[in-house]
């Protein structure tokens, strides 16, 4: 009788090789990931909302106008230490100048000496045979001597203001070079911050920019073409007048400019910062101001904001680092951001720090 044993023999188990485990590999993978899912530890992270982006992007363009100010301050105080330098640069050459003229006076003194044979004055009395014309020939000398005593004296002094000139300038030098390091510092630091905002407004469509940098067309935003961009600030029940022809000049400047672009750093005529343009309005009126915010809101009286008057400057933030020329009507006219032109604005867009009127 034959025995069948090969229907109950035990199956040779298969290695995970190949195909097969990479399928298994797959498959647990993809149920970590789907576990993780449901788990909701690797979900992406959520979009910010249009609240959010607006919020972010006018963060950093508040702190690029922080460090454009510190800028345009270091600016203007690399061009006074320039300027500084220049100046001992050509009081050294003219005081260079004097000194080599005594230097060569000198020279000739040395050679009258040398020709002279340096005798003693008592043997050319005795030598001489003409006494009474060695007397006043020696008195001449004399007096010439007390030429060289005195030529000398200027060169020593000459010498020290050389070296005094040359002192300062090497200290000039140095704080130059000091302040455009800073200059360069705070130029990373703003085309840093700017390069941030621009990264996170190109995510948007073009509606959604006009909505985060405002730029809408709603009310408060004119531009130059708008026709009626002015507000009749003479008519009865209308904002206050200027306070007086200078600020008046200003307020009229400012006008004009609405639509220019904003370029950090520019005083105009074509281009404003935010000091930029309140330096430039007032230029026109014939008043010099400061160059900075943090200088300007000291450049007059202080007012309050029931006080404020067409031509009083209105600052923002707690830092000091906006400024705009107040209009009238709860409105100002400013230099925004790198995405926004010189516009029409309602003061209470931004935190209200303080107001001047420009004495």
């Amino acid at each position: 009788m034959t025995v069948q044993v090969a229907a109950h023999r035990k199956p040779r188990q298969r290695s995970l090789g190949g195909s097969t485990a990479r399928t298994a590999v797959t498959l647990a993978l993809a149920g970590a990931a789907t576990a993780t899912v449901f788990d909701g530890t690797g979900s992406a992270a959520p979009e910010p909302t249009m609240g959010q982006v607006k919020a972010k992007v006018d963060k950093l363009y508040q702190q690029a106008e922080t460090a454009t100010e510190t800028y345009d301050g270091a600016r203007e105080k690399a061009g006074a230490a320039q300027r500084r330098l220049n100046a001992l640069r050509d009081e050294t050459a003219r005081e260079q100048q004097k000194l080599n003229s005594a230097r060569d006076a000198l020279g000739t003194f040395a050679a009258a000496q040398y020709r002279e044979g340096g005798i003693a004055p008592s043997w050319q009395l005795a030598l001489s045979s003409d006494p009474d014309r060695y007397l006043d020939g020696a008195a001449f000398a004399e007096r010439a001597g007390e030429r060289r005593a005195g030529a000398v004296a200027r060169v020593r002094e000459q010498l020290r203001e050389i070296e005094q000139l040359h002192g300062a300038a090497r200290a000039e030098l140095t704080d130059l070079r000091s302040r455009q390091a800073e200059l360069r510092r705070q130029k990373r630091t703003i085309t840093g911050k700017l390069a941030q905002a621009r990264r996170l407004l190109a995510r948007l469509t073009p509606r959604e920019r006009a909505q985060v940098t405002g730029d809408g067309g709603a009310p408060g935003h004119a531009t130059r073409s708008a026709p009626d961009a002015r507000p009749p600030l003479d008519e009865p029940g209308s904002a206050p007048s200027a306070p007086d022809s200078r600020a008046a000049a200003a307020v009229a400047y400012a006008y004009q400019k609405l639509g220019s672009p904003y370029v950090w750093g520019a005083t105009g005529p074509d281009a404003f910062d935010c000091s930029g343009l309140a330096l430039a309005a007032y230029r026109s009126a014939g008043v010099s101001l400061p160059r900075t915010t943090y200088a300007q809101i000291n450049a007059g009286r202080r007012v309050s904001r029931s006080e404020l008057r067409p031509g009083d400057l209105v600052f923002f933030y707690s830092g000091i680092s906006h400024v705009g020329i107040y209009v009238g009507n709860g409105q100002m006219i400013h230099a925004p951001n790198p995405s926004a032109p010189v516009r029409l604005a309602p003061i209470d867009q931004m935190p209200f720090a303080g107001a001047t009127r420009v004495a």
